[in-house]
């Protein structure tokens, strides 16, 4: 036996396994904490089964339930890349997590993206549950996978760059505050389960343009009415997307 030969080899692990392990623990986070679940599983679910089995609102011709899907999924992609997002970054960035994860060998991008994936992660079991929910509920859905698939990537894109910079710039209490709001008026307000056309002309417009409007309406002319790809709604995404990840960049601080 040579000397040496229990040696531990100094230096940090290949980047992928460190993004990979980051990634796995940043996904058991989401999962474990009580307040993430009921924003990203009870609540969207709930509103699922309440709106479909109740007539509360007028959602137009045919299955209530084929109006409110497609808005269920982008709430839930809402709640987890942008609102779950936001306060967990922020709570971590308070108390000094994500300074000392960036003084490790795992770069600050890399550790953005093992954030990323994981919510990727945790929307694909959402998306996976609401949608057997949903054909429960007597759901058709029609249209092209790829579109919807291209839809939910920049939905959280524009998503997860909204609620990194709101972490990066606000106090941890200040972004509990504002991201839980936000999601009520989003909720409210961004045709995931009130259509728009119920809004006046000029707020229609408007509300238009927000991201959890583009996304809900571009899930919706898919999967109920069968277009073939939104390029409308797939621009506002795209717009948020450059717009919210290029503020966060620039703008997020680690202390």
């Amino acid at each position: 036996m040579s000397a040496g030969t229990y040696t531990p080899r100094a230096g940090a692990a290949p980047l992928g396994r460190m993004i990979a392990a980051q990634t796995a623990l940043e996904t058991r986070m989401l999962l474990r904490n009580g307040e993430q679940l009921l924003l990203t599983v009870i609540i969207p679910t709930l509103l699922l089964v309440l709106f479909s089995a109740v007539d509360i609102v007028d959602t137009g011709a045919g299955d209530s339930v084929d109006f409110l899907a497609p808005g269920i999924l982008a709430l839930a992609v809402m709640s987890t890349a942008f609102t779950g997002q936001a306060i967990a970054t922020g709570f971590e960035r308070r108390y000094g997590v994500l300074k000392r994860l960036a003084a490790s060998p795992l770069p600050r991008w890399a550790l953005m993206t093992a954030k990323t994936l994981a919510v990727l992660v945790t929307e694909v079991l959402q998306v996976a549950l609401l949608t057997v929910i949903a054909f429960a509920l007597g759901w058709s859905p029609h249209g092209s996978p790829p579109a919807v698939l291209l839809l939910l990537v920049l939905g959280t894109a524009a998503f997860s760059g909204l609620g990194l910079l709101m972490a990066g710039t606000l106090k941890a209490e200040a972004t509990l505050a504002a991201a839980n709001l936000v999601f009520l008026l989003l909720l409210v307000g961004g045709g995931v389960i009130v259509p728009l056309d119920k809004f006046p002309d000029m707020v229609q417009s408007a509300l238009g343009l927000l991201p959890i409007a583009a996304l809900s309406d571009g899930l919706r002319d898919v999967l109920q009415h069968g277009a073939a790809m939104p390029w409308g709604d797939l621009g506002i995404l795209a717009v948020w997307a450059v717009l919210g990840l290029g503020a966060a960049a620039r703008f997020f601080r680690w202390e």
